[in-house]
């Protein structure tokens, strides 16, 4: 095979069809967009509208409610925090902070904090401060002989009652 016998396969291709070129073309006149109206006009966009009958997005009940306010967290585990300090990328005797994390590579922005979660296993002795952590990553992190220390603290339902 030379370069000047490749091919495409057989239907592979297909001639664009050439609308409003005369009634030989099959397409002519109107261009098959019917007579008048929006739809035989340029720029229309009808997305979501049925004809008049209810259309599916006001059919359907509205469930739940996004908060404008939220937070959002940069999330860590306990395994990859562990694996940025086999690395050496981040050094287990100096305090890890959010800074730290970022600069090390190990989250890519800090966002609202960072938190802090058990999945996987932490074996260094840390010294962490972050914005938040789940109860078994700060029980984890105890056990291997470091220290959490929280710079946005969990608000308890007891605390939030008062």
């Amino acid at each position: 095979m030379k370069l000047h016998e490749l091919r495409d396969n057989e239907g592979a291709n297909r001639k664009k069809k050439r609308i409003g070129r005369g009634p030989g073309s099959g397409k002519g006149k109107m261009g098959g967009r019917g007579i008048k109206g929006q739809t035989s006009r340029s720029g229309v966009a009808l997305n979501g509208y049925e004809g008049g009958q209810m259309p599916l997005y006001r059919r359907l009940p509205k469930r739940g409610f996004s908060k404008p306010n939220r937070l959002k967290f940069a999330v860590i585990n306990l395994g990859q925090l562990q694996g940025f300090v086999d690395a050496g990328k981040l050094d287990a005797k100096a305090e890890v902070t959010e800074d730290a994390l970022v600069a090390s590579g190990a989250i890519r922005r800090k966002l609202d904090g960072v938190r802090l979660l058990a999945k996987g296993e932490v074996k260094a002795k840390l010294n962490l401060t972050v914005a938040g952590a789940s109860k078994a990553a700060i029980e984890a992190v105890e056990k291997a002989g470091g220290k959490v220390t929280l710079t946005r603290p969990v608000q308890t339902e007891d605390a939030a009652a008062e």
